[in-house]
């Protein structure tokens, strides 16, 4: 099942009993400045948890599969996850 952000609402809620719109506050203050630290093209670290990274991919030769054309692909930045040795342990002793 996948974890949504109502879920994570509900459960800052439940945990440090706040009332869910506080929450939904909390949550979406934080989602926010993550989103416009790595739009500014630096990286998100949270101890214990991993690493959100912008990588930049440089233009390259691609192929409009409808039409089989070649076609250049312009450059772009992609956000990346690489998650900490502690979160991956603790994901590896669920096995």
């Amino acid at each position: 099942m996948t974890l949504t952000k109502i879920t994570i609402i509900e459960k800052i809620s439940e945990k440090i009993a706040q009332s869910p719109p506080d929450a939904k506050d909390t949550l979406e203050t934080l989602l926010e400045i993550m989103k416009s630290t790595l739009a500014s093209g630096e990286d998100v670290m949270i101890s214990g948890f991993g690493k959100f990274q912008v990588n930049e991919k440089a233009p390259r030769k691609g192929r409009n599969p409808a039409t089989g054309m070649d076609m250049i692909l312009d450059k772009r930045r992609v956000v990346v996850f690489k998650c900490s040795g502690v979160l991956r342990d603790q994901i590896n002793t669920k096995l």
